[in-house]
């Protein structure tokens, strides 16, 4: 889908305040609400827009932890990578996986409460996994950017 300057002007505001109410949005973006909300229905028919969601502080709900693991498998053929993925994306620690060209297969980004609940979840899930041949574990010092936001 090609997006033009207005697309780019919605998908903006979009991404800062995801439960703006269309009239709000047509405002911002210089258009009336009908073809704002029409636009905004075909980024999503499109997939440009993914799904909506609220954004959780991770340490206001207990999870102050975040680390980042660097997976090597035995293999990295296909029947091995898709047990590792199939097994991953039941880990609700688990917020981001990915298959990574380089010296790691996955690099994954984990959520715990504290790093003993982490050492847990590696030594009874992670590590379980068939095909983990070797796991080495990462811990930022200090969370200096996160965003959703991409560049338009």
């Amino acid at each position: 889908m090609n997006l033009d300057s207005i697309d780019k002007r919605i998908l903006a505001v979009l991404q800062k305040k995801g439960r703006i109410q269309n009239l709000e949005l047509a405002k911002e973006v210089g258009l009336s609400p009908s073809p704002c909300l029409r636009r905004v229905r075909l980024l999503e028919e499109a997939g440009v827009i993914k799904g909506y969601t609220a954004l959780l502080d991770a340490a206001k709900i207990g999870m102050k932890l975040t680390v980042f693991a660097r997976i090597w498998l035995s293999g990295q053929d296909v029947d091995t990578t898709d047990h590792f993925v199939k097994e991953v994306v039941k880990l609700p620690e688990v917020v981001e996986c990915h298959l990574m060209a380089g010296d790691c297969d996955f690099i994954l980004r984990i959520v715990a409460a504290d790093l003993d609940a982490y050492r847990k979840f590696q030594i009874e899930h992670l590590g379980r996994i068939k095909g983990v041949k070797s796991i080495k574990t990462e811990i930022p010092m200090q969370e200096c950017k996160l965003s959703s936001e991409l560049p338009l």
